[in-house]
């Protein structure tokens, strides 16, 4: 007798939890204070599904399990449900990003050609000017233009909805990059792309039956998505909160004993500037999104923050790299070693590897890399022989251990030599008086490109001409001048409280522009 080989997996993550530990909790509401085990999320996910089946019939009734629905939600509990409904359909999950214009959204679902939009009643008047699809509320729409998803219900709870069959290859999350250097694309991320991450994860992280995961990230994007996930599979609670706040969050972390929590840098320094010291229960702090500053990361150990600094992107399902606290101390500014079956190639322009040490383009290859993009020739244009080309600069030591430096884009060129601004955002933040720094390229008559950098002093540091507590141009140039050639050197420098950032934490580098071309020194008109 032959047995044939069963598509993997089957069911949707969350069925195979419910049916191995139905009784564990695994979503806590931090907000309400109320908490389900898996087989009662189960039960609330195939209520949402139920009002999915009408949602996304087609005009002779029968149901879609190849739409696209797409998501116009905060980070809240109904986000979780609609998302484990949609993978029980089989339907292809579609976040969108809250709080960009109706302009953005526009755009996005009309590359996306989503069949549905879900919303809740903040979202309902925007979901309604942005898609001309079926719209439906999670909540009792304020506004008329969308129906609620439970008057959809159709079948009871109760009814026996035929869930799809799930392969690992299939499309199941469309997500949109951060689009800084032109229109975001969009990345196709497959079931198996999220349990590849999951279990990578948990090798360097490590999960422990006490495990709970905070999610108070936005969950239209993948740092807050995936916390759901991997607590799914883990069979471990996640706890979500609708919004990030200091107190809030430090409140919550200490309530329900939080063990873990993906941060990016700006709300970590937000905790510790409130004055938050973590529990004895947490056990990691991953922090991710922008680079954590030489300050903060001192900060995190002066506190005893256990903050694992994360390199990761959309197109790898999260994370690439995670640096653990020891290697935050003993090598300052890693990103750590590539997780457990995640390969990474640095090559130079030619494509060839480099040798360790010397920096170039980062190319990742392995099980939670996407497929490609939504579009072909975006897709053929990203991949090559080692794999993925990431548009990120870095390298690696004798150790494995990676360091990136700056988009590949960002590269300034300026009379004919090439410079990455993170080697200069590298020398800058050696200052002790600088908390941040984004150096981009302004255009320059003679040379070019010239470089120029927008910094950030430290807490309690101002501007000025000299004293402990002031940073001044001379001693900036200087530090600079010990560290970096003539050419690599800022030509242009601007102060600000913050740096610009897009709508997902990334540094807007258009943003930066501006504030330079309107605000920044002139400090040498050479190379």
């Amino acid at each position: 007798m032959t047995l044939e080989p069963v598509d993997w997996p089957t069911r949707d993550l969350l069925a195979h939890r419910a049916s191995t530990t139905p009784d564990a909790t695994a979503v806590i509401d931090a907000d309400a204070d109320e908490s389900w085990t898996f087989g009662e999320f189960d039960r609330r996910v195939d209520a949402v599904a139920a009002g999915l089946e009408s949602l996304l019939a087609d005009s002779n009734g029968r149901f879609d399990d190849l739409a696209r629905l797409g998501v116009l939600m905060e980070t809240r509990v109904e986000f979780a449900e609609l998302y484990f409904a949609a993978m029980r359909r089989g339907v292809t999950v579609v976040p969108l990003n809250v709080r960009e214009t109706a302009a953005e959204l526009e755009s996005k679902v009309r590359r996306t050609d989503l069949d549905a939009l879900v919303c809740e009643a903040g979202t309902a008047e925007l979901a309604v000017e942005v898609a001309d699809c079926p719209i439906a509320s999670v909540d009792e729409p304020e506004r008329g233009g969308a129906d609620s998803l439970r008057s959809n219900s159709g079948p009871t709870p109760e009814s026996d909805l035929e869930p799809a069959v799930l392969e690992s290859d299939r499309t199941h999350l469309l997500m949109f990059t951060s689009g800084t250097s032109g229109e975001p694309k969009i990345v196709r991320l497959t079931l198996g792309n999220l349990v590849s991450s999951a279990n990578a994860s948990a090798f360097r992280l490590g999960v422990a039956p006490d495990d709970r995961w905070l999610c108070c990230l936005p969950m239209y994007h993948m740092g807050g998505l995936a916390p759901v996930v991997r607590s799914t599979l883990y069979g471990t609670p996640v706890v979500i909160q609708r919004e990030f706040d200091p107190a809030a969050t430090a409140r919550v972390i200490d309530k329900y004993d939080i063990t873990g929590v993906s941060l990016v840098p700006t709300m970590c320094k937000r905790l510790l500037d409130a004055g938050w010291s973590p529990p004895d229960s947490l056990r990691f702090v991953l922090l991710g999104g922008a680079p954590a500053s030489s300050e903060l990361l001192e900060r995190c150990r002066e506190a005893g923050v256990p903050v694992h600094p994360t390199y990761g992107m959309t197109e790898t399902a999260s994370q690439i790299a995670t640096a653990t606290p020891e290697e935050v101390t003993t090598h300052e500014g890693t990103v750590g070693r590539p997780l457990v079956c995640t390969d990474v190639t640095v090559v130079d322009e030619s494509g060839e590897p480099c040798p360790a040490g010397e920096s170039g383009e980062l190319v990742v290859a392995g099980p939670t890399v996407t497929a490609g993009y939504l579009s072909d020739a975006e897709t053929e244009a990203a991949f090559g022989e080692h794999g993925l080309h990431t548009g990120d600069i870095g390298y690696r030591d004798e150790g494995g251990r990676l360091w990136v430096l700056n988009r590949r884009s960002d590269r300034i060129v300026t009379g004919g030599e090439n410079v990455d601004p993170g080697e200069v955002i590298a020398a800058l933040r050696s200052h002790p008086a600088v908390e941040a720094a984004a150096v981009v390229g302004l255009e320059d008559r003679e040379w070019g490109e010239r470089v120029a950098a927008l910094v950030v002093p430290a807490d309690g540091v101002e501007t000025g001409a000299s004293g402990t507590d002031e940073i001044d141009l001379e001693s900036l140039l200087a530090r600079c001048g010990e560290r970096l050639a003539g050419f690599k050197q800022p030509k242009t420098i601007g102060f600000a409280d913050e740096l610009p950032r897009t709508a997902s934490g990334t540094v807007d580098r258009e943003g930066v522009r501006e504030r330079l071309l309107e605000d920044g020194i002139d400090v040498a008109e050479s190379t």
